[in-house]
């Protein structure tokens, strides 16, 4: 049986690139793949495209919160005869459904889903799509990165101008070294005191 693997980590950690050799090791294999991105990434022009920062870069088809992922791959079986993967960057802006509709792409139709994206946002809170990727995934793998301490990075931080942190904004904004950093949970909670207001009862 396909599974839906969820491979999450904090900034920076080299997501798309594994995403992308993931779909290259596929190819090379002579199995079919899709790629899915972000509509709402437009740093790259009107095409979406999942780009790693180490210069690897392939299109994508782009997803909004509309986008029926199980749908567009039942129909992409009829020309598709050995489409074997489906890969989704960013995952972080999927919706409770579309999660789900991912584990039908997983069991119903036997084809294996691999995720990549955050855990949690700037201020420490769950991303809807993780969330239940977190909760209904087959297989859950961290990539790991490090803080500039040199401790594991598990936690974001949004970068102001300035460099100061951001405590307060969007859940939702696109960016990538010059807008977010990695750090530890000890490094984090220096800059952004979110976690120890709810700690002591401030904020829920």
């Amino acid at each position: 049986m396909a599974k839906l693997y969820f491979y999450y980590s904090a900034m920076n950690a080299g997501k798309s690139t594994t995403l992308l050799q993931a779909s290259y090791n596929y190819h090379e294999r002579g199995m079919q793949t899709l790629l899915f991105g972000p509509k709402i990434d437009q740093r790259f022009g009107s095409t979406t495209l999942i780009y790693s920062r180490i210069g690897l870069k392939q299109e994508a088809i782009p997803f909004d919160r509309e986008f029926d992922f199980y749908e567009y791959t039942k129909e992409k079986l009829e020309t598709m005869e050995n489409l074997r993967c489906v890969l989704v960057d960013e995952v972080n802006f999927l919706t409770k459904a579309q999660v789900a509709q991912l584990t039908e792409i997983a069991t119903d139709l036997d084809i294996a889903v691999l995720c990549y994206g955050l855990r949690t946002d700037f201020l420490g809170e769950p991303f809807e799509g993780s969330k239940y990727l977190l909760a209904w995934a087959h297989e859950l793998v961290e990539i790991k990165t490090i803080c500039n301490c040199g401790s594991k990075a598990t936690m974001n931080i949004r970068i102001r101008e300035g460099g100061e942190a951001a405590t307060e904004g969007e859940q939702i904004q696109v960016g990538g070294n010059e807008s977010y950093v990695s750090q530890c949970m000890k490094c984090y909670k220096k800059k952004v005191p979110v976690l120890q207001n709810i700690a002591k009862g401030i904020l829920v």
